[in-house]
């Protein structure tokens, strides 16, 4: 099964990028994120003509998640963190969404950026991120497949961004948010890129400024973790970046992973 994790920035203005690229790379399931879409303007036909089914956490400004899926019904379970946390949002922001798929619980998220760092908005990042954490022990206590994945907006190590040293006031390399992802990932779950590419230069975010894409200048901040349960049947993870390079794509590029059918069933 190919699961793939796509920040799309803006789902009806990419339509004809996130199209092109479900008819050629055919993923299974998809976690979009920033859908940039109340939940009435989601674009529901265009993707069921190409055979996917889809669930939606919409909301107009730069939130919004998706699953979709053309191998399973889709069994929703959760929008939004238990305790999710807020600064005065109404309705509050749409940045969680979980499904079972296929034999799989997908947990698609879109963490929010933080900065300014210091402030307001980098303190609800880390209340937002502390309830990830503790919703995600509880996922892998399940003892169930699970795939937690999204734009974290984490780049958990030197390795994960371009000249590091640039980005150690950005509230996406900052020590508590690499710190947090860490804890996380000491629950148990596998990064599957870098299980797969452990050493390599690999990202998955280009700024739109500055030729960062033509230089390389990027950054890994969509992460693909998989339950205890779930990181025995991964045969491969990849970047589709090319996809980046299209006309008016998104300054992300979609992560996909391979698994193996389960043998239980």
């Amino acid at each position: 099964m190919k699961i793939a994790t796509y920040n799309v920035n803006g789902v009806n203005g990419r339509l004809p990028v996130l199209t092109r690229w479900l008819r050629e790379s055919a993923p299974d399931v998809v976690i979009l994120q920033e859908l940039k879409a109340p939940q009435d303007k989601f674009p529901r036909g265009p993707i069921e003509d190409l055979g996917y089914q889809a669930i939606w956490h919409g909301q107009k400004s730069w939130n919004g998640v998706a699953i979709l899926s053309r191998v399973g019904e889709i069994h929703e379970t959760r929008r939004g963190l238990p305790g999710e946390p807020g600064i005065g949002q109404d309705p509050p922001q749409s940045r969680y969404i979980e499904a079972a798929v296929n034999g799989v619980l997908i947990a698609g998220l879109y963490l929010p950026n933080g900065n300014p760092r210091p402030g307001p908005k980098f303190d609800y990042k880390m209340a937002w991120f502390d309830r990830l954490i503790a919703h995600a022990a509880g996922l892998v206590e399940t003892g169930l497949p699970v795939i937690l994945a999204g734009d974290f907006n984490v780049m958990p190590t030197a390795k994960d961004v371009y000249k590091s040293e640039r980005w150690t006031d950005d509230a996406l390399f900052a020590p508590e948010v690499r710190a947090a992802f860490a804890r996380l990932i000491d629950q148990g779950w596998t990064d599957a890129l870098r299980t797969i590419h452990p050493d390599e230069t690999i990202y998955t975010f280009w700024d739109y400024f500055r030729n960062a894409y033509q230089r390389n200048a990027g950054l890994r901040l969509d992460h693909m973790l998989l339950s205890p349960a779930l990181s025995a049947r991964l045969t491969d993870a990849q970047v589709d970046r090319h996809v980046r390079g299209w006309e008016k794509s998104s300054d992300h590029a979609p992560v996909w992973i391979e698994l193996a059918d389960d043998p239980a069933g």
